[in-house]
Order: C-alpha cells, then sequence, then structure tokens
C-alpha cells in the first residue's frame, strides 16, 4: 500500500520536508494538533501537557502495560497561529538525540479537503540521518492514518 505521507530528505541537509493532504477541512486538522484529547486519540500517547498558544509548552508519554516509560517528549510551542501555523521544538527524552525545530503550517486546499506542510530541523546532517534509519516512515504514515481515520468521526471536530 502507498505511503500518503510524503517525505523528502534531501542527501547532506540536516532537514526534513513532511507533506500529507488530508480529506479533513483546515480547521478540524488543525484541531487534531492543537486539543489534547484529539492528540491523545490519533498519536496513541498520553498528553501531560499541551498548552496551545504562543510560548506554551508540551509533554506526551507512551508506556507500556505495566507502566513502564517506551517514549516520552516534550518542547517549546514558539508560534501559534490558529488554522495556519505551529513552530514549536520537539525533544525525545532520553535518547542520544538533540532537540529539533518543527514548523506546522496548515493549508486548505477545498472546504473539504486540507495539506499539512511540516518542515523538521535537526542539529546535523548525522542525527537526521540516524532518525531516517528508524522506522521512521512507516511511523508518522500509521499517525496521519489514524488522525484522518478518527478526526473524520468526531462530530465538529470535538473528541466529546
Amino acid at each position: 500500500m502507498e505511503q500518503k505521507t510524503k517525505i523528502n530528505a534531501e542527501d547532506g541537509k540536516q532537514e526534513l520536508e513532511i507533506t500529507r493532504e488530508f480529506e479533513l477541512p483546515v480547521e478540524l486538522l488543525f484541531k487534531a494538533h492543537a486539543e489534547p484529547e484529539i492528540v491523545e486519540q490519533w498519536m496513541g500517547t498520553k498528553v501531560l501537557k499541551l498548552e496551545s498558544k504562543k510560548h506554551g509548552s508540551y509533554q506526551f508519554r507512551t508506556t507500556d502495560a505495566q507502566g513502564n516509560v517506551l517514549f516520552q517528549s516534550n518542547g517549546v510551542i514558539h508560534e501559534f497561529i490558529p488554522n495556519r501555523k505551529i513552530t514549536r521544538t520537539f525533544e525525545m527524552e532520553n535518547t542520544p538525540f538533540g532537540v529539533q525545530l518543527e514548523v506546522y503550517e496548515f493549508e486548505k486546499l477545498t472546504d473539504n479537503t486540507s495539506k499539512l506542510n511540516m518542515h523538521v530541523i535537526y542539529e546535523s546532517v548525522q542525527q537526521r540521518d540516524q532518525v531516517l534509519k528508524m522506522p521512521f516512515a512507516k511511523g508518522i504514515n500509521m499517525a496521519h492514518d489514524r488522525l484522518q481515520e478518527i478526526v473524520s468521526y468526531l462530530p465538529n471536530g470535538h473528541a466529546d
């Protein structure tokens, strides 16, 4: 099956361009990145904190059935323009990877379709290449597939 999320990684650069078109209005696609209840559903992780505003911060954690932490990340939101843009840092805790900068741009295509453009900048080319050796592409495609499926069933885009 073809992966709908496209990843462009030019050799020798410390950045990635990730794009995906969704059959969702841009407002719902944005909410899926800004509302903790919705983020938890499609990411399959616990949102410990998500302050969706300029100078806000966030923290996510995934645990196994025994409560052992498998994944934990955090960051600071530097720019928050509803339905248009989120600029934030992202750090995977307890890993050798440093802090990365992520720019999410939300683009309206039609009333019912939208596009997410993600620009991710790593500390080094080596760090970016290490991330690409992980099942990164498969993981982000699976997450975006869940986002499409879950959010399209939410009435007015609310998780309640």
